[in-house]
């Protein structure tokens, strides 16, 4: 503990953003570390805490007091050895994460928590400046080859740890990009695609072989992989969007958010030269709706339905396009701005949070259902809809909604963003064809060891957790890598 009074002498300083007129213009990152020296000053504000409660809240279990302290004293390499020990990629996470880490944090309980997670990235960018993350190819082979399937965190974190275990690693993505929802599904606002690209050029020096355009049950052949390979590790993520039921969902102008985003970062210009290369209009068309259009919110009333990350990413990206109006709806009630007593510390604060993009000029609404959506010659006009009572059945303890009688109301609506989450993965396919079981909720079910009910077959992120973080699919793949080995290691030695 560097500084034993350094949680007293220091106020929480959080990254600086640029002006809302300013970051609007472009679909850039926006934000701003401290300096070093008042980076210094927020890791004086750990305290040590003898049971480091924000370890146990970090879904990866970072040894964050240790960096905390080693920042401090300015010893920044070292720093970056204690990070890279639990955390593959920190440059992400240090970008995207919620940071459960600060909600479990006991300077939290009473006083802004640390910020820990802008101390991530500091550690990692640092890194990277100064050369210090070089490719470190595995000192030796155990000629013993493992199959990813899908380039999302879960699988590179898997590959990742695979590839330093000295497998050969292959990872097979549908898409012609690489980095699954990290590319695809996260704006540039908030992760510029470089930063993937140089994580992946890493890897790529150290062994890890991609293939891109490959998508497994459709053009690359199930069976041929199995007898390619000695393991197969399934990561392809919960990409079955949730649908919204209701009378005119067929009209133009609704659209799954997993169609819009992907759009975007594909048409922004960096992204589709330098990096990926999607050169053309019809590799953007890959990731369009059935029908084949653009989407764009350009001079349009746009409704985003879904109070999550995903619909606030539709908000920022309606923004940055040119957007008429943006109103996000949201079916559950309005967040507490403080913790409830049945929501206490060090567990994830269910509170209200207002984003980035929510600050950039939309407007949020709660309790409300849409009952059906009307239009002209096709076009989406109108959302209708009747705002909810939630209350808690006494017996169950279960929340229950109500439609309130006589709060039917309508909305002008040129563009409706669906960012309801995710069902699952998609069963046709790859899955089907593998013959793996499924657990109730339909997500690829797997033991301890992440292996699935197929011997040789192992699966890791959202496809067998359901959606979820950043954080919990490297996670995921860190420990599908662990059953990866041991698996391998003893098939190693039948051999």
């Amino acid at each position: 503990m560097g500084d034993i009074k350094g949680f007293m002498k220091y106020d929480r300083q959080d990254y600086k953003k640029d002006e809302v007129s300013r970051r609007i213009k472009s679909h850039k990152e926006f934000t701003h570390l401290p300096s070093d020296k008042d980076l210094k000053n927020q890791g004086a504000r750990c305290m040590d805490c003898g049971v480091p409660f924000c370890q146990s809240g970090c879904p990866i279990g970072n040894i964050i007091p240790d960096w905390n302290d080693l920042v401090y004293r300015d010893h920044w390499q070292e720093a970056m050895e204690r990070l890279a020990k639990t955390n593959n990629f920190p440059e992400f996470t240090g970008r995207v994460c919620p940071a459960p880490c600060e909600n479990a944090c006991v300077l939290g309980i009473n006083e802004p928590a640390v910020t820990i997670k802008n101390i991530e990235l500091a550690i990692v960018e640092h890194a990277y400046t100064s050369g210090w993350l070089k490719p470190q190819k595995p000192a030796h082979r155990t000629g013993m080859k493992v199959a990813v399937i899908g380039s999302g965190p879960a699988g590179l974190a898997c590959a990742d740890e695979l590839n330093k275990n000295g497998h050969k690693v292959t990872v097979y993505e549908k898409n012609e990009v690489l980095g699954g929802l990290l590319a695809l599904g996260i704006p540039d606002f908030k992760l510029e695609k470089q930063v993937i690209t140089r994580r992946l050029d890493r890897m790529r020096a150290e062994g890890v072989v991609f293939k891109t355009n490959a998508h497994v049950g459709v053009d690359v052949s199930v069976q041929e992989l199995r007898d390619k390979y000695d393991a197969l590790v399934l990561c392809g993520g919960a990409e079955a969007g949730r649908e919204l039921p209701v009378p005119g969902r067929e009209l133009k102008g609704v659209y799954q958010a997993m169609y819009y985003l992907p759009q975007q970062n594909l048409l922004n210009d960096k992204l589709a030269t330098d990096h990926f290369k999607a050169r053309s209009r019809e590799h953007i068309l890959q990731v369009a709706p059935p029908s084949g259009e653009d989407i764009s919110a350009k001079g349009k009333r746009v409704i985003v339905l879904g109070g999550g990350d995903t619909g606030s990413d539709c908000v920022g990206t309606s923004i940055r396009q040119g957007a008429l109006s943006v109103q996000q709806l949201e079916l559950l009630p309005q967040p507490p701005v403080k913790r409830a007593a049945e929501n206490p510390w060090p567990n994830w604060a269910f509170v209200l949070r207002t984003s980035s993009s929510h600050e950039e000029g939309c407007t949020r609404d709660y309790n409300i259902l849409t009952k059906r959506l009307s239009g002209e010659n096709g076009q989406l006009k109108k959302l209708h809809a009747v705002r909810l009572n939630w209350s808690k059945d006494p017996a169950t303890g279960q929340m229950k909604m109500a439609e309130i009688p006589g709060t039917e109301f309508e909305m002008d609506c040129d563009l409706l963003l669906l960012a309801l989450g995710f069902t699952g993965p998609v069963k046709k396919g790859m899955i089907e064809q593998l013959g793996v079981a499924l657990d109730a909720r339909g997500n690829v079910a797997a033991g301890a060891d992440k292996m699935t009910s197929v011997p040789g077959v192992f699966t890791a992120g959202d496809m067998t957790r359901g959606q979820s973080l950043v954080v919990w699919a490297i996670h995921e793949g860190r420990a599908a890598a662990q059953g990866v080995h041991r698996y391998l290691s003893q098939l190693s030695v039948k051999k």
